[in-house]
């Protein structure tokens, strides 16, 4: 246990120290604020209401699990492992008394909780946001809706994520893993809806799955179909990419 810790918080500092965690944040405000221009412009020039103080940290999360999330979620993934193993600093990680099975968890949890600290904070813009812009419309059952959908996005953009961390450990360059992950992510969408019954199988097309959360009409067995779903795949990627991490000769 100590030594998973220390191995935790070595890649938690690591994590830190790059520049593409400010260019995360950077990026989420931009998308906030820029989502609320144009809300702002479609109310004063047709005089619509678009969305509420509670309703558009929706809109705003509909587009970012689409784009800046994985999008970093996938740079993330990559440096714990393509980069560390191009710039040889794997053999430092791996040189410290944790096992391998401690590293790889310490540098997926830190995937996992930048994902959710990501989410969180665009959250918590949005809402301050939505506050300044439409006081009015401000009630608690809108931001309790709000924390559901925000909490239940993070696990499919997660499994995702264990797929691209599955990806840096088959292939030795970032850059293919990058471009892979891409092409996995379009296509899975696509799937997605041309196979619409079985979209559940298809885990970027459950990115939108926070919707069954709030939704009027709870439907619970889809919901705990598609939790199993996520939990089954989770599993199987993590095995997966840490039976690969395993066998690599630093």
């Amino acid at each position: 246990m100590p030594g998973f810790k220390a191995a935790f918080l070595n890649e938690a500092v690591k994590l830190l120290k790059k520049k593409k965690i400010m260019a995360a944040a950077i990026l989420s405000i931009l998308a906030v604020l820029i989502g609320q221009i144009a809300v702002t412009a479609v109310k004063h020039g047709l005089g619509l209401r678009v969305v509420g103080s509670t309703e558009f940290p929706i809109v705003v999360l509909s587009i970012f699990t689409y784009t800046i999330l994985p999008l970093f979620a996938i740079f993330v993934a990559i440096d714990m492992f393509n980069g560390e193993f191009s710039s040889n600093t794997m053999k430092i990680t791996l040189a410290r008394p944790v096992s391998r099975l401690g590293v790889y968890s310490a540098k997926v949890l830190n995937i996992a909780l930048f994902i959710l600290a990501n989410l969180m904070f665009v959250m918590v813009l949005s809402l301050l946001v939505g506050f300044i812009f439409n006081p009015a419309s401000a009630s608690l059952l809108g931001v309790a809706r709000v924390l559901l959908s925000y909490i239940a996005t993070f696990f499919p953009v997660f499994v995702f994520a264990l797929l691209v961390v599955l990806l840096s450990n088959i292939l030795q360059g970032g850059l293919a893993v990058f471009f892979l992950s891409i092409l996995i992510f379009i296509a899975f969408n696509f799937l997605g809806i041309f196979f619409s019954s079985y979209s559940s199988f298809f885990v970027t097309s459950m990115l939108d799955w926070y919707t069954l959360w709030i939704s009027e009409s709870f439907n619970i067995f889809k919901i705990f179909r598609q939790i199993l779903i996520l939990l089954g795949c989770g599993i199987m990627l993590f095995t997966a990419g840490y039976y690969l991490f395993d066998k690599k000769d630093i």
